[in-house]
């Protein structure tokens, strides 16, 4: 008896995460984007990055993101086995806008027509100086200061560009010049 009260006591327990797991709730955190099941891809990432869906036109930009969301982060990866965040950038811009960058974030730095926070749209790079290097790290600007990147930790993630931490280290944003 005590033998089955134990399982049942587990079967409980893997009951209940296997309907946590089918939640509608939308999830704060960015990296977990794709594991939201309900809704289309623009109403996911509207909810995500709390604008109105309407807002998001860029359905080809959302689905590169979802496709690319939580692959881990590899020093010069170029694959879905892992990226870094220029290589991230790179292929996004190609991708979605077909416009051809550099492969380094420093280098990108340098091809984009400076902006103001409040003058970002989709698809604009922001730069971040880590570790006392100019230019080390590059996202890509959504809506509402999130962007879209590769972080060394947690693959690629969804931030948001006023978090304090990732604010602090914020050095440059731009357009791609023509």
């Amino acid at each position: 008896m005590h033998r089955s009260g134990n399982l049942l006591i587990v079967l409980g327990l893997l009951l209940c995460l296997y309907t946590s797991c089918k939640s509608k709730k939308i999830l704060t955190d960015a990296s977990k984007a794709k594991s939201v099941s309900q809704g289309s891809l623009t109403e996911r990432y509207a909810a995500l990055l709390n604008v109105n869906e309407k807002d998001l036109v860029n359905e080809k930009l959302y689905s590169f993101i979802d496709s690319w969301m939580g692959v881990p982060h590899r020093l010069g990866g170029m694959d879905k086995k892992g990226i870094d965040c220029s290589g991230f950038a790179y292929l996004l811009e190609k991708d979605v806008y077909g416009r051809s960058l550099t492969r380094t974030a420093k280098s990108m730095a340098e091809e984009v027509k400076r902006k103001y926070e409040q003058e970002l749209k989709e698809g604009d790079l922001v730069f971040f100086d880590f570790e006392g290097q100019k230019y080390s790290h590059v996202g890509v600007y959504l809506h509402n200061n999130k962007f879209v990147h590769a972080s060394t930790s947690k693959g690629v993630i969804i931030s948001d560009l006023k978090d304090p931490w990732y604010y602090k280290y914020f050095s440059r944003a731009g357009s791609i010049k023509p």
